[in-house]
């Protein structure tokens, strides 16, 4: 089945907000916030050639936000029905009146900017004709694919999903918007090697678009290099070393310095980064982007959920610290000016990134360069201190001796700490892809510590 054979009509969801903003006026609401939702989700995961859960569904949902005397309450109901949406209503205002109040409650002033949502081709038509049986199948060709290389002992599973999503956003200051976006993607997790040398990982590619979704072999592909190249690892003695971030890892390390520049880690005073604004906080080869007008990348939208225009944001440029990314709230307690990253109640991602530069060499020259470190390809565990910095995480990476990649490493740690990791960067590479909100290319910092035996 397709969505459209699924779901049936879309309910008018625009006139539904309009008239609960208006309801919402009529019973004492000072300021409304409503959101539409009407969705349609598909989620199978494939293991041994089975099918291990499915899940078909169309979802609709409607969210508000009601504010009073500087009080605030918010509901929310997967029913639309116009009778149930009142009683939320009627129901969200009773509890806003008993509410405490917040001298920076309130919407953001209506905007004459708007961004065209058609631009940012965020709706692929393929994906939302696509039948059950093709998705199906696209999993089990993955995890068949993968399977044929002898030295794969085990799967985990493949997973296809997409989502083909409508949504609409109505505010008591005038603002309408609303626009369409897709999403698919298609993965496989591997296990490698005997009970004793036994070794996993996997690869998934995200898209908005069908078209650019990697094919079942090379993501079985990638993900058997990936797997097999950690069989028979070593164990290595504790020292200070470089360490070269695959583009996966410095994704994590990116979506750790982004929970540290939003605007709601600065006023509670939960990061390091706070009060730095204007300083340096890395060296010349760090410029990260919050761009949110990129043309098909997965984190675009035209508008956020403060019915702001989104925009471009350069975050930090050739290592000095240039924005905190704020919504209205986190603006307005900050003084600053909101940059259009609202995501429901807090700040969200756009697609955030380490832009390579001019400087930047590919990934194979980095580890070619490099007489003695650690390719870190996998991390476990949490050990990330927004307050302090602090990094330290369990590890697997590949050992390099004189520029090659040596054998496989197990049971370490790596330590070190954010600040510092950014001013010790001497090496980015040119393999930036865009395969989530949070992404970046091969890094190379100077030196950690790779805490062994």
């Amino acid at each position: 089945m397709t969505r459209r054979e699924t779901s049936g009509p879309a309910p008018a969801l625009r006139d539904l907000a309009e008239q609960l903003v208006d309801y919402a006026r009529k019973c004492g609401a000072e300021e409304t916030e409503v959101s539409v939702i009407d969705g349609y989700e598909f989620n199978v995961d494939v293991r041994k050639g089975r099918i291990e859960s499915l899940v078909e569904a169309g979802s609709r949902a409607a969210s508000l936000r009601v504010i009073k005397d500087k009080k605030t309450a918010y509901a929310s109901s997967s029913d639309l029905e116009m009778g149930t949406l009142r009683r939320l209503v009627r129901g969200a205002v009773r509890r806003a009146e008993l509410g405490n109040p917040d001298e920076f409650a309130g919407l953001a002033p209506l905007s004459t900017e708007r961004v065209d949502a058609a631009a940012l081709d965020l709706y692929d038509p393929a994906i939302a004709g696509l039948d059950s049986r093709t998705k199906i199948a696209l999993a089990r060709d993955t995890e068949r694919a993968a399977l044929r290389d002898k030295r794969i002992t085990n799967s985990y599973g493949a997973t296809f999903a997409s989502n083909d999503i409508r949504a609409v956003l109505v505010l008591s200051n005038g603002f309408v918007g609303e626009y369409e976006q897709t999403y698919c993607g298609l993965g496989v997790g591997l296990q490698a090697g005997d009970t004793d040398n036994r070794v996993e990982d996997s690869w998934s590619s995200s898209k908005r678009h069908f078209k650019d979704l990697e094919t079942p072999g090379e993501i079985a592909r990638k993900a058997v290099e990936r797997t097999v190249r950690q069989l028979k690892p070593r164990k290595i003695a504790t020292q200070n070393v470089p360490v070269i971030f695959e583009p996966t890892q410095t994704a994590w390390l990116l979506g750790f310095l982004f929970g540290c520049v939003t605007g709601t880690a600065v006023y509670q005073k939960s990061t390091f980064l706070e009060g730095k604004l204007g300083q340096r906080i890395g060296n010349d080869r760090i410029t990260v982007i919050d761009d949110a007008l990129m043309p098909g990348a997965l984190g675009s939208h035209p508008f956020d959920s403060d019915g702001l225009p989104c925009r471009r944001n350069v975050v930090v440029e050739r290592g000095v610290l240039k924005s905190y990314l704020c919504n209205f709230y986190s603006a307005r307690k900050l003084g600053l000016q909101s940059t259009g990253s609202a995501d429901g109640g807090g700040v969200g991602p756009a697609n955030f990134y380490l832009e390579p530069g001019p400087g930047a060499v590919p990934a194979k020259d980095i580890i070619a360069g490099t007489k003695k470190g650690l390719l870190l390809i996998r991390t476990l565990g949490h050990g990330l201190n927004s307050v302090t910095g602090d990094i330290s995480r369990g590890a697997f990476g590949l050992w390099i001796e004189d520029g090659a990649i040596a054998y496989p490493v197990t049971e370490v740690t790596i330590s070190g700490n954010l600040g510092r990791i950014l001013e010790a960067i001497e090496a980015v590479g040119t393999d930036l892809e865009f395969h989530g909100p949070i992404t970046g290319p091969t890094v190379k910092v100077a030196e950690m510590t790779v805490a062994g035996s």
